[in-house]
């Protein structure tokens, strides 16, 4: 049984910046790692199997789906997207935290199976702040981004599904409250255990 306390999930809209806060929260702390999770949609530009996603195809996602590897998983923006359990059990091994980036729909699943895991939402600092930053990134299409922000939209209504939100206006100081909130949630469940 996974440790439930060290599984932190980080959710956001896309284009939100999570994964980039992400990537500072990890330079902040020796104990956190990063879960790479499976997806079917194709790589963009520079990202590497194994590093930023395992990229598969869909009959291959839904044969680790059958045979009960993902811990959770769900179709965002027409793709699949899931955690794979073995990567969970590799690194979740003393004092380590891992780090969950996934959906709306897959953090409600895991906070089903694992409710002392910590589930955190990125907030853009508006819809046209996100708006701006989907036209930025240059990985989408016109149609997209705007299928990009409806989600997105649908997305913000479901925070109380959270144990915290961060609104990202600067990427650094999101991380530095990031990891100011695992340590929070840890004690918390440490104090709790110890009663």
């Amino acid at each position: 049984m996974l440790d439930q306390r060290k599984l932190v999930v980080v959710s956001g809209p896309s284009g939100c910046g999570k994964d980039t806060v992400v990537k500072h929260l990890l330079a902040l702390r020796e104990d956190a790692l990063l879960s790479v999770s499976c997806t079917t949609r194709p790589p963009r530009e520079n990202e590497v199997y194994g590093v930023h996603y395992y990229f598969l195809g869909r009959d291959e996602f839904m044969l680790r789906v059958s045979e009960n590897r993902m811990l959770e998983y769900t179709e965002y923006a027409g793709n699949l997207y899931g955690t794979p359990i073995d990567e969970l059990e590799r690194k979740l091994v003393g004092e380590n935290i891992v780090i969950l980036i996934i959906e709306v729909e897959g953090a409600k699943n895991v906070k089903t199976r694992y409710p002392d895991s910590l589930c955190v939402f990125i907030v853009p600092p508006s819809l046209e702040a996100l708006r701006e930053r989907l036209i930025m990134r240059g990985t989408e299409s016109e149609e997209e981004i705007e299928k990009r922000l409806a989600i997105a939209d649908r997305e913000l209504r479901e925070l109380n599904y959270y144990d915290y939100s961060i609104v990202n206006d600067d990427a650094v100081l999101c991380a530095r409250r990031l990891s100011e909130i695992i340590d929070e949630w840890q004690n918390r469940e440490e104090a709790q255990n110890d009663d």
